[in-house]
């Protein structure tokens, strides 16, 4: 079989990725695409990508022999990217989250179903290797019926919405914090196998930095989430709190049980100590047991850590790969990152509005 062909545009945020690809037997990484011309030669040469197949601008750069674009550019034009791609006959993996606006969602959507051609977003935290493991157990049925779930991202962010010397701001500048809501909700919604149908949200305000009219300086916004299945769900965001080290916080309660990550790290970033509770499994008495809940995989090749957030990009890719090989639906394919993208946008907009209740638009 003859290499699947890969480019990659936005070197800054895709590197992780790249690497991972680089590590399947059957991708051949051929070119690269970002307006950072320094980054795009550094990169390249890591790579051995040829010079002439180098590109600072991305419409030339869909006109290479590729079949995959990776796409790794700032999340407002993620959509318009990607329905690009797909439009000049190209596969796409997508950082997330998918999209920008509720119109954007439907377009990505037409453009899949219009085309034929591969869609995933790259959400992955839901191949953290823990909750990998706690999948096979949900699956099993361990905790029961799940009813409720939490997610937090607590990720203080501030030189990436200014600079901190030139006061330039940058693309997160007007990002509201529960828009990139995938990294909490797409890994809850992946253990749950659920959707979400209705939201609600509501903010602090900006007590932090009260000078900044970006919305990305909220200093907290929360998300309120209604199931298909009748569970409830809440997301925590926040890009300027001050918490060091950042946390991603998830847990799981059951009519049988309850399962929940750390709040500190461990060995590495999004590892942490975790507890679960299992009824006939655990003693009442002694109460929740204590859980490693690391990101690695630790039967997972050494070269498999380059991708970084553990061994999370290896399998994620192989899964996108996998699809194309055998021309299977992705397990993040463009309804699960629509539904993992748009309660983030209901969310704020409800916010905005007082916290009232709205229903998800819902594309199945």
């Amino acid at each position: 079989m003859d290499k699947i062909r890969a480019g990659i545009v936005g070197l800054q945020r895709g590197n992780g990725i790249t690497h991972s690809l680089q590590m399947h037997p059957q991708v051949e990484i051929t070119a690269l695409c970002d307006i950072n011309t320094h980054r795009l030669s550094e990169i390249a040469r890591t790579f051995s990508v040829a010079d002439d197949h180098l590109y600072d601008n991305y419409d030339n750069f869909l006109n290479a022999d590729l079949d995959v674009v990776v796409i790794a550019t700032p999340i407002q034009i993620h959509a318009e990217q990607s329905i690009a791609a797909m439009e000049s006959g190209k596969h796409v993996l997508c950082e997330q989250t998918a999209a920008y606006t509720i119109e954007d969602c439907t377009l990505l959507v037409e453009t899949v179903n219009r085309t034929g051609l591969k869609y995933m977003m790259a959400e992955n935290y839901t191949y953290f290797h823990y909750i990998r493991q706690w999948k096979e157990q949900v699956d099993q049925g361990k905790l029961g019926k799940i009813f409720y779930a939490e997610g937090e991202y607590i990720h203080e962010i501030v030189n990436l919405l200014i600079d901190p010397v030139t006061k330039e701001r940058h693309w997160r500048y007007t990002r509201p914090p529960i828009y990139y809501c995938a990294h909490t909700l797409g890994p809850l919604l992946t253990l749950m196998d659920d959707r979400i149908v209705k939201a609600t949200g509501v903010h602090s305000g900006k007590n932090i930095y009260p000078q900044e009219e970006g919305l990305g300086f909220l200093d907290m916004e929360v998300g309120l989430f209604q199931t298909e299945k009748g569970a409830v769900i809440k997301i925590l965001r926040s890009q300027t709190a001050p918490r060091h080290h950042e946390v991603i916080f998830y847990s799981l309660y059951g009519t049988k049980g309850c399962i929940e990550s750390g709040r500190n790290r461990t060995e590495g970033y999004g590892s942490s100590r975790g507890l679960m509770y299992i009824e006939g499994e655990t003693s009442r008495e002694t109460g929740a047991v204590e859980i490693d809940c690391p990101v690695v995989d630790p039967d997972a090749p050494e070269e498999a850590r380059k991708g970084g957030h553990g061994t999370s990009e290896l399998y994620m890719v192989n899964d996108f790969i996998g699809s194309i090989q055998n021309n299977t639906k992705p397990p993040i394919d463009v309804i699960r990152s629509i539904e993992f993208t748009i309660p983030g946008i209901i969310a704020h907009e409800s916010a905005m509005r007082g916290g009232e209740w709205l229903d998800v638009p819902q594309f199945r």
